[in-house]
């Protein structure tokens, strides 16, 4: 009952947040690829479970495609715990078809972890009827800037996808990276708009939070992947780290594959070129120092909220994981998604005075400074880092849309990291922030 009434809330909030929505409609017809985010998957994964990223158990991308007319809308997969350099990769490679190449100049910065420039077998087939080695099919291969994309990316996916539009626009920031397509630069328009729900542009102190109260980055991984139902036996997940020379099983579970390359240099907390670096609030700074807002693209972000501020009683918050509460603090709301309460509120639980993201601070003045504007949270990201990327252009979404700049619409309040993917919540509440996503970009 309570999860009910919470979901109704959740519903009037989603169709009220994005109401400022453009009235015409279908001015472009371009097609949107979905990115995932850190420890994603893609629809070839966990088959069988009928559980995807984009919806749950419901259908993020079936929805869109039928929303006011026909659209192409396919999903993307990357890898889950790879830098933003590495999924921009393999994202421009899936879409437009080819063999991932990494760059000659950033495999050797990071030739001393593993890294390979062109790992064996990682391609996508642009032509399906020449495809002797049967790879996948690229995604859109007739991608270019007569025929552009509208990109919409959860949590890591929103830094994935800046820094390919990064990449086409302005090539490679290293110098020569030894002749790959990517590199080049100078494709402009091929990008329409990127649009970015729940991401952490300038980090989020989970990172650190986690870093600090389990400092295992491999095992904490496979944790989490368990905790989440994703790496039972009969469920595949894949790591696609074969640039790393880590290429998982195609019968090898998750668990096993943990425990086989746990060693490996790749998830030493001083490799740079990792999700677990780039999702923290000084990786997220260094990669912003590159990676800036293209003057050719529409960008939107959209946030969510699933802390209170403390009080004495009386609030929706877990009084469980949280029966005595400061009112400076944030805690996790009862709805929010069971294995991120323990680390939302004011205490790492069942620590003792292991700060959690709801009171996490960071005073040191060579780092990031985290301050109490970063307590509130969705259970994953900082509420406040889901706007735009620090010092780069930001406004409110006013129902006029401005290129060049982050139009802000928002954030969803009560909702948490993976109810704004449908992860816990039926269709009817999940739905409308696709419908009013929709909207915008193909009125563009």
């Amino acid at each position: 009952m309570k999860r009910a009434a919470s979901t109704l809330a959740h519903a009037a909030v989603a169709a009220s947040v994005l109401a400022l929505a453009p009235s015409a409609f279908a001015a472009n017809n371009y097609p949107v690829i979905l990115v995932h985010g850190f420890l994603g998957f893609g629809p070839d994964e966990l088959q069988g479970t009928g559980f995807k990223y984009w919806g749950g158990y419901n259908d993020v991308e079936a929805h869109m495609k039928t929303y006011n007319g026909s659209h192409l809308v396919r999903t993307a997969s990357v890898g889950p715990v790879s830098s933003n350099w590495d999924r921009a990769v393999e994202l421009y490679y899936q879409i437009k078809g080819g063999c991932a190449d990494y760059g000659a100049q950033r495999t050797a910065q990071f030739a001393a972890y593993g890294k390979i420039q062109k790992p064996a077998g990682k391609c996508w087939a642009a032509d399906p009827d020449n495809n002797p080695n049967h790879y996948p099919v690229a995604l859109y291969p007739q991608w270019d800037a007569a025929h552009p994309i509208h990109l919409v990316s959860h949590s890591q996916g929103g830094q994935t996808v800046r820094t390919l539009i990064q990449l086409l626009e302005n090539g490679s920031p290293n110098g020569d990276e030894g002749g790959g397509a990517l590199y080049a630069g100078g494709k402009i328009g091929w990008i329409k708009s990127a649009t970015t729900i729940a991401t952490p542009h300038n980090g989020t102190t989970l990172r650190d939070v986690i870093i600090d109260y389990v400092p295992k980055v491999s095992e904490l991984a496979g944790d989490i992947i368990q905790v989440a139902g994703l790496g039972g036996a009969n469920a595949v997940y894949g790591f696609d780290l074969e640039q790393y020379g880590l290429a998982q099983g195609p019968a090898e579970s998750f668990s096993d594959f943990i425990e086989r390359t746990k060693g490996a240099p790749f998830w030493s907390l001083s490799n740079r070129d990792s999700a677990q670096w780039e999702l923290g609030p000084d990786g997220a700074k260094a990669l912003n120092s590159w990676v800036k807002t293209s003057p050719n693209v529409y960008y939107y972000s959209i946030g969510g909220k699933a802390t209170e501020q403390g009080s004495f009683c009386c609030n929706s918050t877990d009084r469980l994981i949280a029966p005595f509460q400061s009112s400076s603090y944030q805690y996790a709301r009862d709805d929010m998604i069971f294995f991120m309460k323990n680390t939302a509120g004011e205490w790492v639980v069942p620590s003792l005075f292991v700060p959690g993201m709801g009171s996490y601070t960071q005073t040191d003045p060579s780092r990031v400074l985290i301050d109490s504007s970063w307590f509130a949270n969705d259970g994953v990201v900082n509420t406040v880092s889901m706007k735009s990327p620090s010092g780069q252009p930001v406004r409110n979404y006013d129902g006029t849309s401005v290129r060049g700049t982050w139009n802000y619409l928002g954030y969803y309040n009560q909702y948490d990291h993976f109810d704004v993917i449908g992860w816990q919540l039926p269709g009817y509440a999940v739905y409308p922030i696709y419908d009013n996503i929709s909207t915008i970009l193909f009125g563009l």
